[in-house]
């Protein structure tokens, strides 16, 4: 059951941040799988959890600009 209610999720759930960002060309693959690598270390290392684009600001892969661009557009598929 648990399976189901995941797969459910997925069908609603709206592009994930990083996506949309590579999609638009603001930052490449490589940089987006760089970023799940700190994230996931962070969280095995017991960090705080950091989001994908706070990752790509850090690291300077991302400006302000884009980020804002990226979260509308992540917000759209909410409304």
């Amino acid at each position: 059951m648990g399976d189901d209610l995941y797969k459910d999720f997925l069908k609603h759930y709206s592009p994930q941040f990083g996506e949309i960002a590579v999609g638009m060309k603001f930052v490449t693959e490589r940089q987006l799988n760089e970023a799940l690598v700190e994230q996931v270390e962070d969280d095995f290392s017991n960090k705080p959890h950091r989001f994908i684009g706070y990752i790509f600001l850090k690291n300077g892969w991302m400006t302000l600009k884009q980020f804002s661009i990226v979260l509308d557009i992540s917000f759209e598929t909410y409304v």
